[in-house]
């Protein structure tokens, strides 16, 4: 299982279901929580002090992301992810990208590149600053506007979903030292190709940043808190 390192004791993280999803799939990715672990509804409506119903969604979601598996009439147990998957929908996520920074290239509006542009600047002083949760929310906007500046409904529905099930080995990254500058570098690289309108370095250096994305985050997953 990527991420298998030491429990750490689980501190409350708020009480939505899309809070108890990200703080129980980051729990999982960093090894806190160990493959064939049980996940009980009881104890987990207790640990995030809600009822049982919003404990019930939140590992139906984490089932959709392949965190979690659950057969009929038996608790949830945390999935055994394996590197090699992992890698493997990375794979997928770097194609998917690299489509959408093309057609973003080919297709954004002048507005649309303009806006690109000023936010991707703006986000420098979250780099400086160090914010590696304001930054990660902010990363979230920047490839979402690549999946709409491509102008494709069902290409941005299905990197959409592909981000869904990686978005906690996304997340882990910016725990790594240096990561957000590398990041924004990165980010840098898209954006100039856009600007020019060049699809096919658009492309490229969408495809690398992900390639990039996957080899930390993996790393981090495996490495855990050791």
């Amino acid at each position: 299982m990527v991420g298998q390192v030491r429990r750490k004791q689980v501190v409350r993280a708020g009480k939505t279901v899309e809070q108890m999803v990200r703080a129980i799939a980051d729990m999982i990715v960093t090894g806190q929580m160990l493959p064939g672990e049980k996940l009980d509804e009881i104890s987990l409506a207790t640990r995030f002090d809600v009822s049982r119903t919003p404990v019930r969604e939140a590992l139906r979601e984490l089932g959709a992301m392949g965190l979690v598996d659950r057969e009929p009439n038996r608790s949830a147990v945390v999935t055994n992810v394996t590197e090699s998957y992992l890698h493997s929908m990375f794979e997928a996520m770097a194609e998917l990208e690299g489509i959408c920074a093309r057609l973003s290239a080919e297709r954004m509006t002048v507005d649309e590149r303009r806006l690109l542009e000023v936010e991707h600047r703006a986000s420098a002083r979250l780099v400086r600053k160090g914010a590696d949760e304001d930054y990660a929310a902010y990363n979230v906007e920047f490839h979402t506007r690549l999946y709409r500046g491509a102008h494709n409904e069902h290409i941005c529905e299905l990197v959409t979903q592909s981000r869904a099930r990686l978005a906690p080995f996304r997340r882990a990254q910016f725990r790594l030292p240096g990561r957000l500058t590398k990041s924004y570098a990165e980010h840098e690289e898209i954006v100039t190709a856009i600007m020019r309108a060049d699809g096919a370095a658009a492309a490229q250096a969408a495809y690398s940043h992900v390639e990039i994305v996957s080899g930390v985050s993996v790393v981090f997953a495996i490495a855990g808190d050791k």
